[in-house]
């Protein structure tokens, strides 16, 4: 291999360092919410960076996070091999929602990712989007299941939690996006 060639994958490899230092705890972030589990979710965020590392030298003036991101929500959505049952069900903050209203619910509220695109990405209707961001917030706000299935308390209560509003404050009084990060308009990471 000629030194001009060393070179180039010495870029290309010190611009891939890079992006993961960068990205890697944004995506795990998302995919812990998604799987409620740590080792799934770093499973999930490995494979995306795998798969953007595979096509690292066709991206042009393509997006590498929304590529990464693009991965990690096919390979969550289509229930990807090494995710367990319990995983794909999902497990902490958003353990009541079904993995579609999970995946959407991160996507447009902690991802900021447009309604069009989130359909697009997963082959949608953009009014079935809409639909499953309504009802993964009205399940978020109704407080946690009893074991039985009644709600826990009195309406506007998650035990330790703390209070859910109307406006869907949970706990640290700034809604959902409190409940797992902050907006980009709020100045949260990204």
């Amino acid at each position: 291999m000629g030194k001009r060639h060393e070179a180039a994958a010495e870029r290309r490899d010190r611009e891939f360092e890079g992006f993961v230092a960068g990205a890697a705890g944004r995506l795990l972030h998302a995919a812990t919410l998604l799987t409620g589990d740590r080792a799934a979710a770093e499973r999930l965020v490995e494979r995306a960076l795998a798969r953007t590392w595979a096509c690292w030298l066709q991206l042009r003036d393509e997006d590498p996070y929304a590529l990464a991101r693009l991965e990690l929500v096919t390979a969550y959505d289509r229930g990807w091999g090494p995710l367990s049952p319990r995983a794909r069900r999902g497990g902490g903050v958003l353990a009541r929602l079904a993995p579609r209203e999970r995946l959407v619910l991160v996507l447009r509220l902690v991802e900021g990712v447009d309604e069009e695109q989130v359909a697009a990405q997963l082959g949608l209707p953009v009014d079935r989007v809409r639909a499953l961001l309504s009802r993964a917030c009205t399940v978020m706000r109704s407080g946690p299941a009893e074991p039985g299935g009644g709600p826990a308390g009195p309406a506007g209560t998650v035990g330790a939690a703390g209070p859910v509003g109307a406006a869907g404050t949970v706990g640290t009084g700034r809604g959902l996006r409190g409940l797992v990060g902050r907006s980009r308009s709020e100045g949260g990471p990204r």
